[in-house]
């Protein structure tokens, strides 16, 4: 079933529905978990954990995603394990959340969908829709990323550029799905369901045990929800201790979460070059912020010239990341500074999406 936290009411598992009838955003109701016997480990993608997913999904829309690297490297000092999500089929971690909704959507018999996006989940959607069958229309703000736009339209999707910030591309597809289904990587349930996923890989990865730190960037924040469902269904299910803290980083030019994590008021908000967490108002905001307090993580905002040098770090490793991916790396001194990032434990920074995708604003940060 779908649970709406924010006021306890339940409604069926309908991936039709992608919010409560108040316009509350839903999330379903938390598994039971699985044991490592219950992985599929012949399926070389995420759907090996299909025991963990919910809706009985028989016919995946699947293009291989999950199953990515995890490095270990050292950055300035500190020990940690870099989660190559740019090796997901589209390049950014955004394919975890949309397997799970498109086969969802396409199991309901859905044949055209809407999306909104600030380029990566745009693109996710497009490419999962041409693997389903589905018409896509992607609304997308004026200023994305030239890469991101031709890849959608490359996968056959309508893609309408929208006057305006992310805000009133959100605003928009909300106009127009009253006319078709509306596929939002921000507010459909099954979407989380799909990052959450990211938990029990890693968990996998580390041989059934669980990180001490997650540190990863956020705009709308899916992963850091993602990663507290399935660390939490691990934590019910007794399959980990502790849940591991949740370290999140924002650009300093569009930091809500951080700020009012932290209690900021007058937030203020300018041009970031890292687009993707360019988001004003995250639509689950108080649940991002419960899920790092219940996990006594903690909040990082990150200056321009910080996370630009962040990617030049990266690169200088082998590592091609673009700047909202590099904001993660950009945040581990910060928090090994504040001592949320400790000696002889394990910490995970999750490498969201790849510099290909943003080639003009990665060839500023070099120029």
């Amino acid at each position: 079933m779908y649970l709406d936290a924010r006021s306890g009411r339940t409604y069926p598992l309908d991936p039709l529905r992608w919010s409560g009838d108040d316009g509350a955003p839903l999330t379903v109701a938390p598994s039971p978990g699985l044991a490592p016997a219950d992985i599929e480990t012949g399926t070389r993608s995420l759907w090996r954990y299909r025991a963990a997913l919910p809706g009985d999904l028989t016919s995946p829309v699947s293009l291989g995603e999950g199953c990515t690297p995890l490095l270990d490297r050292d950055w300035h000092g500190t020990p940690v394990r870099f989660k190559l999500e740019w090796f997901s089929p589209t390049g950014s971690f955004k394919d975890r959340g949309t397997t799970v909704m498109m086969s969802a959507l396409a199991q309901a018999g859905v044949t055209s969908v809407i999306e909104d996006s600030s380029g990566n989940g745009g693109s996710s959607v497009a490419a999962y829709s041409a693997a389903a069958g589905i018409k896509a229309r992607i609304l997308a703000p004026e200023g994305t990323s030239p890469a991101k736009v031709l890849q959608a339209r490359a996968y056959g999707a309508e893609v309408a550029l929208v006057p305006g910030d992310r805000e009133a591309t959100s605003a928009q597809a909300l106009r127009e799905s009253a006319d078709t289904c509306y596929a939002s990587h921000n507010w459909h349930p099954f979407f989380l369901q799909g990052t959450k996923t990211l938990a029990y890989e890693l968990w996998e990865d580390l041989g059934f045990t669980a990180p001490d730190a997650v540190v990863t960037v956020a705009g709308a924040g899916s992963t850091v929800l993602g990663c507290d469902l399935g660390f939490s269904e691990l934590l019910a299910a007794g399959r980990i201790p502790r849940l591991p803290r949740l370290l999140v980083a924002q650009p300093r030019h569009c930091a809500p979460l951080h700020d009012r994590f932290h209690g900021i008021t007058g937030t203020t908000f300018a041009p970031t070059i890292a687009e993707g967490t360019a988001i004003r108002e995250p639509l689950r905001l108080p649940e991002v912020l419960d899920a790092v307090r219940r996990s006594h993580g903690d909040f990082a905002a990150l200056p321009e010239e910080a996370i630009a040098q962040a990617v030049r770090d990266l690169a200088a490793q082998g590592l091609y990341a673009e700047p909202t991916s590099a904001t993660a790396a950009a945040a581990i001194d910060v928090f090994t500074q504040r001592g949320a990032i400790r000696p002889g434990e394990t910490t995970v920074v999750i490498l969201t999406g790849s510099g290909l995708k943003a080639p003009t604003t990665v060839a500023g940060v070099f120029a």
